[in-house]
């Protein structure tokens, strides 16, 4: 049975209808770089969060939750009102290093970070990003990673939205859509059946190489029957037209909704002044609000797949732990 915790965090992420209308910018290094590369003068941590503030101010309006990390963007967020009080709140726990591939990179948290932190701080769910694949050598240490924060999260009674990417086994080579499809619907029944809350998935299939929408929807539906727990599609840097069909088909396949970055805003990034703020009031936000509306038509409940907590009248003498 959900904690009652649990279970008014995960509302407050979503819509009233209990869809995932998400927006991710807790992108970090990576942002800073290419934020960098469309300015002459060095950027300013106050630049970088300049930026997320923007976005959120612009697309909050159509999201359900904002998905950012705490050094740019809770902390400022919450300072300077951005992260109003009608929009719930996730945080990720990771360290991001894009300079090693996935298969050489260890288990790593933000320093000085923690769910507890969080949870002090007001947010609804925690999100970690791990890149996982069940045949490497690493796996098992991983899924014992995983199973700490899982802790974590119950004894602060937060939501765990996890993120597993796949990766090649040989760093010379991609990882061919066979595998790719394996490793993500094996990942979604593996991690569900631990005790993750949400699972936050990239597509089962780089449909680069598979353009037949027929095998798109049997991949999705393995990915349904596999995951135990409500899903949410990533956009995972695609472009938008393809990330709207993916949302679409995902939808209907079983998934809550979308937690959505890069396909959203990443325009906005060579922008700047007039031209960015056009762009995220136009554009971006009619991304996210069609999105919305993708979720909200086609999405599955996640309370269809989440038990309501105890309400018994003296539902709070069994309230464990708190």
């Amino acid at each position: 049975m959900t904690t009652p915790g649990k279970y008014r965090h995960l509302a407050r992420t979503s819509t009233e209808s209990g869809h995932f209308a998400i927006l991710a910018i807790d992108h970090r290094d990576n942002l800073k770089d290419s934020l960098q590369k469309h300015v002459a003068q060095p950027l300013t941590e106050a630049d970088l969060s300049a930026f997320k503030l923007t976005v959120i101010q612009h697309l909050a309006p159509h999201v359900s939750a904002v998905l950012v990390d705490p050094a740019y963007g809770i902390g400022p967020g919450i300072g300077q009102g951005a992260l109003g009080r009608d929009v719930g709140l996730l945080a990720p726990l990771e360290v991001t290093n894009y300079a090693v591939h996935p298969s050489q990179r260890e288990n790593a948290l933000i320093p000085d970070w923690s769910v507890a932190k969080f949870k002090r701080a007001g947010g609804d769910g925690i999100k970690l990003l791990l890149f996982y694949h069940p045949d490497a050598p690493s796996a098992p240490e991983k899924r014992a990673f995983v199973a700490r924060i899982i802790d974590d999260c119950a004894r602060y009674d937060i939501p765990f939205f996890l993120e597993p990417i796949a990766f090649s086994l040989d760093p010379a080579r991609p990882l061919p859509n066979d595998e790719l499809r394996r490793v993500v619907i094996e990942s979604a029944r593996t991690f569900s059946q631990m005790g993750i809350d949400v699972l936050k998935t990239p597509f089962p299939l780089d449909v680069a190489h598979e353009p037949d929408e027929a095998v798109w929807r049997a991949a999705l539906a393995e990915l349904n029957e596999a995951c135990r727990v409500p899903w949410a599609l990533l956009s995972a840097g695609v472009d938008y037209p393809t990330f709207r069909r993916q949302a679409e088909l995902a939808c209907e396949a079983g998934a809550s909704g979308v937690i959505a970055g890069r396909a959203i805003w990443a325009e906005a990034v060579a922008l700047q002044g007039e031209a960015r703020e056009a762009f995220l009031a136009g554009t971006a936000r009619g991304r996210m609000a069609e999105l919305a509306a993708i979720v909200r038509a086609a999405g599955t409940s996640w309370r269809d797949r989440v038990p309501v907590p105890d309400s018994a009248f003296d539902w709070y003498a069994r309230y464990d732990g708190m």
